[in-house]
């Protein structure tokens, strides 16, 4: 026992150069070590284009995958989303003869993430039907299953984790930068895999399929690694094991005094909720209410992405002149309001220009809105506990989407058929009903968001006050 204590030592005094991820400076942060740790939020990016987009279409269209199994597959990420918030405690306290707390987290999600997308595209065809043997059915269930688990506490792990270590390593004042530029690279991860995993896979063919699934948990394995690499500084004196720790009930209970945070939590819960409900409903809306065709309601995408952008640039701009993250997240909130309510207009006036401008409010709306509460949580860290916080944001954010998302179709499929059928009158007996009762409920959700974010205006935010705490990408260290 005592020799093996003394190579684990042994180790942990050996040279920074021959160690990876080591004795990276934390004081200052410049802008070619930030681009490079942002480098987790593209593969995290690529993974829910992969779960959510690319995949989604492939298994019902290409495979013949039932509908009901491929929602219930994309659903199954979302199982482990309420446990970031307990990844985040386990990386604040871990315990590392090497010093590390965040690094630990963020290799095991990798290679969790590089695990479920290499089996992935193999339980896909066996999922199908389409092999040499007869095997049962629940063979490809339960190898798709566990493919799209390993793959979503994979990229679950990875985004807690590397968030904390990106507010480790910025000051109070730097962190709303940490921030814009975490949230702008994972919509470059998005938008850019979706145009690649759509243009190679146009041509659609199983072997293919395995090459592109299989490479994008290379390029995750290979960008996580290059993120890593020497940016956190250990500090064996962090992570000793001799350390009284808090218990995760304890470190919650902490967090959660004097309610801001509980407050902030439920904003997040609704707020993500009404803004996610119409994910997969405004395609389908262009093309059946409007008569958009494909290459038109495609260009939504496209749209909402823009709109998501343009909120960064003006959260840039309000942040940077010392605004309050919580009043930034109200005000996308109210623009969101106003967003649905074009999109409502649009169907009864048939305009397809207020549909698109609809559209762009919506991204521009959740911009503000998640960069303002990312912001608002990673403030209301205390010492120690900015693992915890940032867990506590995406378990409530990821698990809010995902129920939103599916409440969403389900009341879009329910109400509707109701509607056709006569069962709600006449004067509902129309295929827009449905879309009316998500749109209308998005717009309910957004002022029980406003009227749970008001209060925690009046709170001063620690490090986005004053003319000091500048934002955007102008104003990125380096």
């Amino acid at each position: 026992m005592f020799k093996r204590g003394a190579e684990i030592m042994g180790w942990a005094r050996m040279s920074p150069r021959y160690l990876p991820f080591a004795d990276a400076a934390t004081k200052d942060l410049p802008l070619s070590r930030l681009l490079r740790m942002s480098l987790f939020q593209i593969t995290v990016g690529m993974a829910v284009v992969l779960l959510t987009g690319t995949l989604n279409r492939v298994m019902i269209v290409e495979l013949g995958i039932s509908t009901w199994l491929v929602a219930l597959m994309v659903s199954v990420p979302l199982v482990f989303a309420p446990f970031r918030a307990l990844i985040g405690h386990r990386s604040d306290t871990h315990k590392s003869f090497l010093g590390w707390r965040r690094v630990p987290f963020i290799w095991v999600g990798t290679l969790l993430q590089f695990g479920g997308l290499s089996i992935m595209p193999f339980a896909l065809i066996i999922l199908s039907g389409d092999t040499a043997f007869d095997l049962p059915a629940i063979y490809g269930q339960l190898a798709a299953g566990l493919a799209f688990l390993l793959t979503g506490a994979g990229l679950h792990t990875v985004q807690t984790a590397g968030l904390a270590l990106a507010t480790d390593m910025a000051t109070e004042k730097t962190r709303p930068r940490v921030v814009a530029l975490m949230y702008v690279m994972l919509l470059v991860g998005m938008a850019g895999s979706a145009l690649c995993f759509g243009a190679i896979l146009e041509n659609f063919d199983k072997i293919l399929m395995i090459k592109v699934i299989q490479g994008a948990a290379v390029i995750t394995l290979v960008l996580n690694v290059v993120a890593l690499w020497k940016q956190e500084a250990r500090n064996p004196k962090l992570t000793a094991h001799d350390i009284v720790r808090p218990t995760f009930s304890e470190a919650w209970a902490d967090l959660m005094a004097g309610g801001q945070a509980g407050r902030l939590l439920f904003a997040i819960a609704v707020g993500t909720a009404a803004f996610s409900m119409q994910d997969i409903l405004l395609e389908p809306y262009g093309g059946e209410i409007l008569n958009l065709n494909l290459g038109q309601t495609t260009t939504l995408t496209a749209l909402l992405a823009g709109g998501s952008l343009l909120g960064f640039v003006l959260s840039a701009r309000l942040l940077g002149r010392g605004g309050d993250p919580n009043r930034l997240a109200a005000f996308g909130a109210l623009i969101g309001v106003v967003a649905f309510s074009l999109v409502i207009f649009s169907g009864a006036l048939n305009s397809p220009l207020l549909f698109r401008c609809g559209t762009t409010m919506i991204g521009l709306g959740a911009g503000l809105f998640a960069v303002g509460t990312l912001t608002a949580s990673m403030a209301l860290a205390r010492d120690m506990q900015s693992g915890l916080a940032l867990g506590a944001w995406g378990a409530v954010q990821a698990t809010a989407a995902g129920g939103a998302i599916m409440l969403g179709g389900a009341l879009r499929d329910i109400i509707g058929e109701l509607a056709v059928s006569g069962a709600l009158g006449t004067a509902l007996q129309k295929p827009i009903t449905g879309y009316m009762a998500v749109y209308h409920l998005e717009i309910l959700l957004l002022f029980v968001t406003l009227a749970a974010i008001g209060p925690l205006v009046r709170y001063r935010i620690r490090g986005v006050d004053g003319a000091d705490s500048k934002f955007g990408l102008a104003e990125l260290p380096g």
